[in-house]
């Protein structure tokens, strides 16, 4: 029910507005009244009314400008006012002010609730088209996001003709004409957790990092799901490393170092001139972002620092004083759990040089790191649950691992080798535990759809994940984005209610989460190409 407060300093009027109307019969609360609008302002306040009935004529503080301050607080609210001066100013300031009705005295209790239902009525109507503005900005924000990871995605992995690709980045609101380009990889993760898992704190960094690329014109953040966030970084400020290894995400650090169950890492390309070299420019990103397996967290590395890092073992190394001792398998095993295909042919490269080039150059050295890393994957696929002639059957057996190793290069291809096939084993394990979190945030659905306050956030804290992740791997999974399913659900319980029940279309429409009883009905011939009353004659 819409609530109605009534200010009017004559007690007989304003009983007789009170007492002469069945407020709720005909569909309004009644929610309360004051003498005056100084009287009136703070209980306004608290009750938050959406009509206000107010004379203009007041002690202390009169209808104008109490509608004035109410105004100012509560854009949203219908004043109705009631005067006995029929004075051209009144009716001036009234409509400065916003006044939706003005109306003199004395006036019938049927006139006022005639104009207190037109009131109600521009107030539906507003609220329904609110909630198709709503409605909309949730698709198009879903939808833009997800064909903002696949921009993202092919600009920095495939070579595209440029009217392409200013066509695509023009429906994303992107002006791509530079000098110059970077790219800057970056992620926020949780300590000793994978970095897809839904945390407060981490949504509360992508909304400062949101914030931050809103801010200037360029700078645009995509969103890599479970991967962390990538930056094309334009102009002048592509070139300034100080500046993409401090400034830029000074505030962000800030915010991070606040938490002492979070940590940061960042890798930043080469800047280039052409949009068409930035696959090359991710490579290198992709490679300083790769460090975060082997070195230190809490820091951003340029690509042209990774020639004077030694991240695997101490100091100088030579074969005949060799502590094995010193190689760190934890490096290995975090790359296994978190690590991506696309990332495997740096991470070796990165491993083989941290290890030193005197060193890999001994085959005796090779073997012990190729049955080194054989064993660790192995184990690692194990733990998954893994069957051993499965295992075998994808990674191969130990007897064969000697006969890979003849020279560096091949050592590589082959270890490249088994972490792909280790991951793409580990993969469809991951895929298989999708099928079970698909099926909880759907039930989760089911049982909340008719809640109107249901949303991509809510469903994928419900799910332990972060609202982007949620959303892209929904999309794969489901064939349908978030929205899409939750409108989908909805009106497959309205169609059964409108088949199997005598409520009334609005029932129905509140009943399945839409508060707006026109909003619904919009929905339902937008989706089922039919009313809901059609669709129920036709049943």
């Amino acid at each position: 029910m819409l609530k109605v407060f009534l200010v009017e300093d004559e007690i007989v009027v304003r009983e007789g507005i009170k007492n002469n109307i069945d407020w709720e019969k005909e569909g309004f609360l009644f929610a309360g009244e004051a003498s005056d609008g100084e009287l009136a302002l703070p209980m306004i306040q608290e009750i938050a009314p959406d009509i206000i009935i107010t004379d203009i004529k007041m002690p202390f503080m009169d209808g104008l400008e109490l509608s004035r301050i109410v105004r100012k607080e509560q854009p949203a609210v219908k004043i109705i006012v009631l005067s006995g001066y029929n004075e051209f100013d009144y009716a001036k300031q009234a409509i400065n002010i916003g006044i939706t009705e003005y109306l003199l005295k004395p006036i019938s209790p049927a006139k006022l609730l005639q104009a207190v239902k037109e009131v109600a009525e521009k107030i539906e109507k507003e609220r329904e088209q609110q909630e198709y503005m709503n409605q909309f900005k949730r698709e198009m924000l879903e939808n833009k996001n997800i064909e903002k990871q696949k921009f993202f995605s092919d600009l920095v992995s495939r070579e595209q003709p440029m009217a392409e690709i200013l066509d695509r980045a023009g429906l994303l609101d992107m002006d791509l004409v530079s000098a110059a380009f970077n790219v800057v990889l970056f992620n926020v993760m949780r300590k000793g957790q994978t970095s897809t898992s839904y945390s407060e704190e981490i949504v509360k960094i992508t909304e400062i990092l949101e914030e931050l690329a809103a801010e200037n014109d360029f700078i645009y953040m995509f969103d890599r799901a479970g991967e962390g966030w990538g930056f094309l970084v334009l102009g002048d400020h592509a070139h300034d490393i100080t500046y993409l290894k401090s400034s830029l995400f000074q505030r962000v650090i800030h915010e991070v170092q606040k938490y002492d169950n979070l940590e940061y890492f960042g890798g930043i390309g080469k800047t280039v001139q052409r949009l068409r070299e930035l696959p090359e420019s991710f490579d290198q990103a992709n490679r300083a972002f790769s460090y975060r397996y082997m070195g230190k967290k809490d820091q951003i590395i340029h690509y042209e620092e990774l020639g004077s890092m030694n991240l695997l073992m101490e100091g100088e190394i030579d074969l005949s004083t060799l502590d094995m001792g010193k190689i760190d398998r934890r490096i290995l095993e975090n790359f296994l759990k978190s690590g991506t295909v696309d990332e495997v042919r740096h991470f070796i490269l990165d491993y083989f040089i941290g290890l030193g080039e005197d060193n890999i150059n001994s085959l005796l050295f090779r073997q012990y790191i190729a049955m080194d890393m054989y064993f660790c994957t192995v184990a690692f696929v194990e733990e998954m649950g893994i069957k051993s002639d499965e295992i075998i059957q994808q990674i191969g057996e130990v007897k064969g691992v000697a006969n890979r190793l003849g020279t560096v290069d091949s050592t590589r291809v082959y270890l490249a080798d088994i972490l792909v096939k280790a991951m793409k084993l580990r993969d469809s394990i991951t895929m298989k535990k999708y099928d079970s979190l698909i099926d909880d945030a759907t039930k989760y659905i089911q049982e909340n759809y008719s809640n109107e306050d249901i949303s991509l956030n809510s469903v994928a804290a419900s799910v332990n994940l972060s609202p982007s992740y949620f959303s892209t791997i929904f999309s794969q999974e489901v064939g349908k984005t978030f929205v899409e399913y939750l409108t989908f659900v909805r009106m497959e319980k309205a169609k059964e209610l409108l088949m199997c029940t005598n409520m009334k279309t609005s029932e129905i429409g509140y009943e399945v989460g839409y508060k707006v009883p026109h909003y619904f009905s919009y929905i339902f011939k937008k989706t089922q190409d039919c009313s809901p009353r059609e669709f129920r004659t036709r049943s």
